[in-house]
């Protein structure tokens, strides 16, 4: 259950904060960065909440890019990173996002929900739509592909990471029981013939 792995995410996460913070991100997520702040423009769309915001690189441009942004981390050490930035940040996990219903134009979620255990997946997604303004935009982004669930033995975090990792049928499935698909792409990934990238925009109705 999510809360069972969630003491062992934040121990693994505050250890890897300062490291994270100077890691360069790759031109894909870049892309992917680039093209929702793009369509968010089109729409007129103003407020951002960012879940699983790590170090706050991603809530840091959308915020220079003229978006009202807050996020969340469930790293006390990230949410610091974060706010060394100038950026509102509050140290929650995906079941406690605790903001009023409607609250937000957008959420992004950039490889952070593949945490959540496969039966939890549900409740968190609807606590996403909940906070979602109806209309608003959610992008979803995580590796998957093949069906896989449990602690990653090779992880070089300590302690090792939980991950959970969907086939598209099933995770299309999973969002398609509170969001309209608005897009669902597939990255494939270089030397890798098991997984892909899971590149979803997603609107609440």
């Amino acid at each position: 259950m999510y809360n069972q792995v969630i003491q062992d995410l934040r121990q693994a996460y505050d250890r890897k904060a300062e490291e994270r913070d100077h890691k360069e991100l790759s031109p894909s997520k870049l892309r992917e960065r680039d093209q929702f702040l793009s369509l968010l423009q089109q729409e007129g769309k103003q407020t951002l909440l960012e879940i699983g915001a790590g170090t706050g690189q991603f809530s840091k441009f959308f915020q220079d890019s003229g978006l009202t942004v807050v996020c969340t981390d469930l790293s006390p050490e990230m949410v610091r990173l974060c706010r060394a930035k100038g950026l509102t940040a509050y140290t929650m996990d995906f079941l406690s996002l605790d903001f009023a219903d409607g609250s937000f134009d957008a959420v992004f979620a950039l490889n952070c929900l593949l945490h959540v255990p496969k039966k939890d997946l549900p409740q968190v997604l609807g606590r996403i739509r909940a906070v979602l303004k109806p209309g608003g935009l959610f992008y979803l982004g995580m590796y998957g592909g093949k069906e896989q669930e449990g602690v990653w033995p090779e992880d070089d975090y300590e302690p090792k990471r939980f991950f959970c990792f969907h086939t598209d049928d099933q995770l299309r499935a999973a969002v398609s029981q509170f969001f309209r698909v608005e897009s669902f792409q597939q990255i494939l990934l270089e030397a890798d013939e098991e997984f892909h990238f899971q590149s979803l925009i997603l609107r609440r109705p």
